[in-house]
């Protein structure tokens, strides 16, 4: 079983989109003699996001828990997580159904073993640097949004889904609007999503819209 993440453009730019990550792993599950039972996307969600917060990694960790499948693979660990303690839970979670962890880029990640306890420290050093990297780059264009912010400008490259310059745009007001009757009639956000593209009501800056930024965009 494979899982794979993508938060933002940045990190598809990176070298880390959703297609480079699939090959990846795929090469590796090749080499390693796995077979792949199942391929789950979260895209658009954080890696610093519970478990519980990710649907796709959810349906992955409940077909360990069920033995529909007993390894995990991934691109890289910083895919599975971007915040140590998130990293920690899902390896623990994993492990506790009797499942194998692997890293493509550097293999099956060991279980914690009270005799090996240098490797464990090492492990959790490469977490904490990957929360730090991320903490880094959201730093970086926050400092940027305040300084011209503070020099009158606007805050942040794009305005709020629904406005420009604090006006409404008729369109994706009315995006909004439809969105949020078929919640209240009790459609999920997939259902949303899906509805909305096939009536050809685009996001602002995508094809298609998904479960992440319709949900994103109504909040």
């Amino acid at each position: 079983m494979t899982y794979v993440r993508v938060l933002t453009q940045c990190e598809a730019l990176d070298g880390y989109g959703l297609d480079v990550q699939e090959r990846l792993f795929l090469d590796y599950v090749k080499r390693a003699g796995l077979e792949v039972v199942d391929v789950h996307k979260d895209e658009g969600l954080s890696g610093t996001l519970l478990s519980a917060e990710r649907p796709a990694l959810m349906d992955g960790l409940s077909a360990l828990r069920d033995d529909l499948a007993d390894v995990l693979v991934v691109a890289s660990l910083d895919r599975l997580a971007r915040a140590l303690t998130t990293q920690e839970a899902i390896l623990a979670e994993c492990w506790k159904y009797g499942a194998q962890v692997h890293a493509a880029d550097t293999g099956r990640v060991p279980e914690d073993d009270p005799d090996g306890l240098m490797r464990t420290a090492m492990r959790q050093m490469a977490g904490v640097f990957a929360e730090l990297d991320r903490a880094v780059t959201v730093k970086r264009p926050r400092d940027g949004r305040k300084a011209k912010a503070s020099k009158g400008g606007h805050p942040s490259g794009s305005y709020l889904y629904g406005f420009s310059k604090q006006r409404p745009v008729p369109g994706e007001q009315r995006v909004l609007a439809e969105a949020k009757a078929m919640r209240r009639a009790g459609h999920d956000w997939q259902a949303s999503a899906d509805d909305l593209t096939q009536r050809g009501l685009s996001p602002r800056k995508a094809q298609a819209w998904t479960k992440a930024n319709i949900a994103k965009v109504i909040r």
